[in-house]
Order: C-alpha cells, then sequence, then structure tokens
C-alpha cells in the first residue's frame, strides 16, 4: 500500500519543487503515467506480489527506461519523462526492498 501511495506522494513533492509555475499540469500528466502499469495485464499472473516489475515487463524494461529518461529533455514532454523516471525508480525501490535486486 506504501508503494501505490508513493507515486501519488513523490510526484506531487516533485511538481511542487521544480515545476511550482504549472504543478497542477505536471502533477497530473505525472500521475497519467501509471498508465505504463498496463504491461502488468500481458504477465501470468497479472499480479504477484514478490514479482519485480523492472525488466520483467516489456515497459519496465532498460531500453523504455532509456527512452523515458531522453524525454525528459524534451520540453513539451518533461512532465511525461519525469513521471515515467518517477515511477520507474520507485518501482526498482520496491524490487530491491522486497527481492534484494534492483531489476530482472
Amino acid at each position: 500500500m506504501t508503494h501505490i501511495l508513493l507515486h501519488f506522494i513523490i510526484p506531487a513533492i516533485i511538481a511542487g519543487l521544480f515545476f511550482r509555475h504549472n504543478w497542477r499540469l505536471a502533477f497530473l500528466l505525472m500521475i497519467a503515467t501509471m498508465v505504463v502499469d498496463f504491461d502488468h495485464l500481458l504477465a501470468t499472473p497479472f499480479y504477484d506480489a514478490g514479482r519485480c516489475s523492472i525488466g520483467f515487463h516489456p515497459l519496465h524494461g532498460l531500453v523504455p527506461i532509456a527512452l523515458y529518461g531522453i524525454i525528459c529533455f524534451i520540453k513539451k514532454l518533461r512532465y511525461v519523462g519525469v513521471g515515467l523516471i518517477i515511477h520507474m525508480l520507485l518501482d526498482s525501490i520496491d524490487c530491491q526492498l522486497n527481492n534484494g535486486v534492483w531489476f530482472v
């Protein structure tokens, strides 16, 4: 439950600190990036509490994560890129805490 809450709290903090002039839009777009978790529906079972998302699900792979990092430097897509990187960092931390690895 804490992991899910962090997916809302951390973007709110980042939006407030770094995107103060447009924090509402930044926050909403960062939250919208949680749609990346739809790739969990491709797994069987689609939810496994012990599974590490990073490196397992297609949109949680190292190549997509690198693309999310690049998106952060494109001004019109920056909020989305930052939201995706936050999401992947939180998922990676969850992998470390639950499985002792950063990615599969």
